[in-house]
Parts: C-alpha cells; structure tokens; sequence
C-alpha cells in the first residue's frame, strides 16, 4: 500500500513541477518581450527626437550621455550610452518587425506615454516567436541585412541560444549556404531560413569544425576524429544542421561473409532518409566514392523501410579538388556529396572575400 502511494505521490509531485516549470518559462518569455518591445521603442524615441531637431553627430552623442545619465539615476543599471545606441540601432535594424508591431498593439491599450507614440505607423501581421534582447544584440553585429535576417529566423526556428547564435555567425553559416545557392534561392533563405527539401539543401562546404580543438597543422588519425565528433555530438549536430539524429558510430554491414564499417550514420527526419557519412584526413580520392556507393547501395535494399527515400553519402574529407570532384561524384544513381572540414573559425579577410561574391544588387533592400 505504502508503495502504491510512494508511487502515486511521485506522480502528483512530477505532475506539479511541470506546470510551475511551464509557468516560469512562460513568465520569462513574456517578460523578455515587453523588455525587448520597450528597448525597440526607446530607439525609436530616440530617433524621432534627433530626425525632429536635425541634430548633428556631436549633439547626438551629447543626447546619448545626457539621457543615460538620467536613466541610470531614476531606473539603476542597463542604460549606458553603448546600450542606447544598441537600442537606437535597434530600432533603425528592424523597423517594421512583426513581434514588435504585434506587441504594439497589445501595449495600445495602456496608459503609458511610450506605447503610444508610434503605434498608428505600424502594420500588424501575425505575431511570431520573439528572440532575448541579447540575440537581438549578436544580430546587429551582422552588417549584411539578407544574413541578419537569415540569422535571426534560424535563431528564432531553432531557439538557438546566445552561444549558439554568435559561432554561427562566427562560421559564416549563411556565407557558406549562399554561395552554393542561386539569387532567388539567397533571398528566399534569409526571408525563411535554410530551408530543407532536397538533400543538396541539407550539405554545406565546408564544415567548419573549431569545437574539436584541433590544429590544422598537427596530424591525426581518422578514428581520433571519429572520436572528437562523438565526444563533441552537441556540436556537431549543430553543425550538420536541421532534421539531423545521432544513429550509430562504425555501423557494420556484413556482405559474403565480410563485415564493413560505416564512420557515421545519421537520419535527417525533415528529408526522411538516412545520412551516411564517411571521414577522410586527406584528400578526395575516387576509390572514396566507390565505397560510399556500395554503402548506399546496401542501405537502400536493406535499412530502409516504408515510405523512407533513399540515403545519401557525405564524405567529410580535408582537402578536396572542385574539378576532380565534379567527375568523380558525376553520374551516378546515388545522392553522393563531398565537403570539405575546416578545424578553425574563418578570418576577417575570408569573410570579406565570401562577401564580396554575393551579387551586389542583394545588399539593397529589395528583398524586405
């Protein structure tokens, strides 16, 4: 009896704890709007104030340090003038924002002088998830507007946190996407974010890998880096993207008697088929995709099941020849793609140069 009740007191406990969890989480996610929603109007206040008076670049400033002054006197901390520059930029970033025009709405109805300001301006479409005030902050770091956007929708979509916001950024995610993609298909990513209905959607080139803590110079085996993927899998999986499930590590296949090993396997459940990836330290080689192609070729007849499509191969290698590639990965029936790892963050220079080679014509705001 005692252990029915033990049981069931568990239960009701287990019970409890998820609805205040589910309370506390809705409480900081409604504060984290009303929060973000005031800085977004402040900036805008702020703005209209300096257009109003045509103020030029040092009286600018001089409002900037007058107006932190005061606000740090009446409300305490979170009023520099670095953070009421950010929230001017804020607001000149993200003009008609959804979330915010939504929540203006919300906020007509009360009495408070800032929520009236601007309200009648602003459209009011449907209301989408909003970000923390902090990855509004790593976002208007991004210059380029068409990878701003793209990042805060694969922010918003895969409620990336801060960390995970600033080393997409870090490693060029939209860049290495983009380059890869046709001009209607760039404009439609950052509108959306990376969207995942073929395979070639899921691939990028290259990986970029830094989480491992590896140097480029120093020599190591495929199964060490085998080992550094599964230790980091968090990571990893990040980086291969959306839809992507851990399967298994060194997946054996058995075929006349001889047993085969498969570095990694994967499943993207947004593409509804296994992943197959093979690891190599060195360079592309044609004998590589004859291998993943019999992997392909016996995961087709034997793991997939039901409506499931086929597989495809990645072969993750470090050095790969573009021309080489293209004849050695042409013509056959099976989805085989190679990239190229990289064990560091791109530079500076890198990321100019990536810039550079979207077309011009996309930095204009055509695409809003």
């Amino acid at each position: 009896m005692k252990d029915i009740i033990s049981k069931n007191y568990k239960n009701l406990l287990g019970r409890i704890t998820t609805i205040l969890a589910d309370a506390r989480t809705k409480v900081i996610r409604e504060i984290n709007k009303v929060q973000v929603f005031a800085y977004w109007e402040i900036g805008k206040e702020i703005v209209e104030f300096e257009q109003k008076g045509k103020l030029r670049a040092e009286y600018g400033e001089e409002l900037i340090v007058r107006l932190a002054n005061d606000m740090t006197e009446m409300f305490g901390r979170g009023f520099s003038p670095t953070n009421l520059k950010m929230m001017r930029l804020f607001y000149q970033s993200f003009p008609i924002r959804q979330t915010v025009s939504d929540e203006s709405q919300k906020l007509q109805k009360s009495e408070t002088p800032y929520s009236k300001s601007a309200i009648q301006q602003t459209p009011s479409p449907k209301c989408e998830p909003m970000l923390s005030w902090s990855n509004y902050c790593e976002l208007l770091k991004v210059e380029e507007p068409l990878a701003r956007s793209f990042y805060e929708q694969e922010a918003i979509q895969n409620n990336w946190s801060v960390r995970e916001l600033k080393r997409q950024i870090n490693s060029m995610l939209f860049e290495r996407l983009a380059l890869s993609k046709d001009t209607k298909a760039v404009i439609k990513m950052a509108n959306k974010g990376q969207i995942i209905e073929k395979p070639e959607d899921a691939i990028k080139d290259p990986y970029i890998l830094e989480f491992l803590n590896f140097k480029e110079e120093t020599s190591y085996t495929e199964t060490r880096l085998e080992q550094a993927l599964i230790d980091k899998l968090q990571f990893f999986l990040l980086e291969l993207g959306k839809g992507f499930t851990f399967v298994a590590r060194q997946k054996r296949i058995t075929i006349a008697n001889r047993h085969y090993y498969i570095d990694l396997v994967f499943y993207n459940r947004l593409l509804k088929c296994f992943v197959l990836i093979d690891l190599k330290t060195g360079e592309l080689d044609h004998s590589d995709m004859g291998q993943m192609n019999f992997y392909l070729n016996y995961f087709k007849e034997n793991e997939r099941i039901g409506d499931e499509n086929e597989p495809i191969g990645l072969i993750l290698c470090a050095k790969k020849h573009e021309i080489f590639a293209k004849y050695v990965l042409g013509g056959l029936n099976n989805k085989i793609f190679a990239s190229k790892y990289k064990l560091a963050l791109p530079s500076e220079k890198e990321l100019r140069v990536k810039l550079k080679l979207i077309p011009r014509w996309l930095e204009k705001k055509k695409w809003i």
